[in-house]
């Protein structure tokens, strides 16, 4: 017996309008479920991108002692030109110095009330060929250089920053499979819920002489329309999400964030996967219920 669009596209849809509650349950545990993926997967690569903007630009900065001598300054000098890994490097001076600290304290009056230009330290600001040398030159200017208060990079900020970033990328994934696990369920309930319901049609089909595939293919099909509209729901809030957070940054005017919003083939390629996987996890709900529950 051939199976036809029309008989089959008829049959999906009475199954599905037939157990619609258990359906929407199912399709909104899906969209739910593969909001959290995607949300995940946009989390992994802004933050990738952003860190890789962030850690081109690491500069170590060699704070001096506000009373360092102009010797000092002088060593301090030829060590920096003399470490290989350094490519640059810009001097700010006392006056210098002290209006970058006014900007920086700028929330914090009683801290730049306590600053003037003599006591705020000179400051040499040096770029690195390779951010990964910055924790050792740092170390080198830290061991005891005369005239050094400290030197400093933001690499170890980077560094807590993308190990948190992990860690939240952990727990969505692990809630987004735990769902996608319960999406199943509910879809191989829903299937099952069918099946039975339509057991004796089944019977006389059988009787009738049609084939196993006739037989399961709608049911299938059923499973696969829910994992695919909870998909198109998740695709749409991924979607609202990366813009959402492009509005942000563009009115708040956050441009060292700038990178973290992706361009449009990463986003095309992170809702693709998302349809993907909701395809998939339809298409094994129904299989499963397919093979246990249709007795073919």
């Amino acid at each position: 017996m051939a199976v036809s669009l029309e008989y089959v596209a008829k049959e999906t849809a009475t199954n599905l309008w037939r157990n619609r509650m258990m359906a929407l349950a199912a399709v909104l545990t899906v969209a739910v479920s593969l909001s959290l993926v995607g949300t995940a997967l946009l989390l992994r690569q802004a933050v990738s991108r952003q860190i890789g903007q962030w850690s081109n630009n690491v500069s170590l900065q060699v704070f001096m002692n506000a009373d360092a001598t102009s010797q000092q300054l002088a060593n301090v000098r030829s060590m920096i030109a003399q470490t290989p890994q350094i490519t640059h490097v810009s001097y700010l001076d006392h006056e210098q110095s002290y209006a970058q600290a006014k900007q920086v304290l700028a929330s914090e009056p009683t801290a730049i009330q306590a600053l003037t230009p003599a006591t705020t330290p000179t400051v040499f600001r040096a770029q690195l060929k390779n951010p990964a040398d910055a924790a050792t030159v740092a170390d080198t200017f830290n061991s005891g250089v005369p005239g050094v208060y400290q030197a400093t990079s933001p690499s170890q900020s980077i560094h807590v920053m993308q190990k948190l970033t992990n860690v939240l990328q952990v727990i969505l994934l692990v809630i987004a499979i735990v769902l996608l696990v319960s999406s199943l369920v509910l879809i191989l309930n829903a299937i099952r819920m069918a099946i039975f319901a339509r057991r004796r049609e089944v019977g006389v089909m059988k009787l009738v002489g049609a084939t196993n595939w006739f037989i399961r293919i709608p049911f299938m099909l059923e499973g696969l329309v829910q994992g695919l509209l909870g998909a198109v729901v998740a695709v749409v809030v991924v979607l609202l999400s990366n813009l959402g957070v492009s509005y942000l940054i563009r009115h708040y005017q956050v441009s060292v964030l700038g990178s973290a919003v992706l361009p449009v083939h990463d986003l095309v390629m992170t809702e693709i996967v998302v349809v993907l996987i909701g395809l998939v996890v339809g298409v094994a709900g129904s299989s499963v219920a397919v093979r246990r529950f249709l007795d073919v």
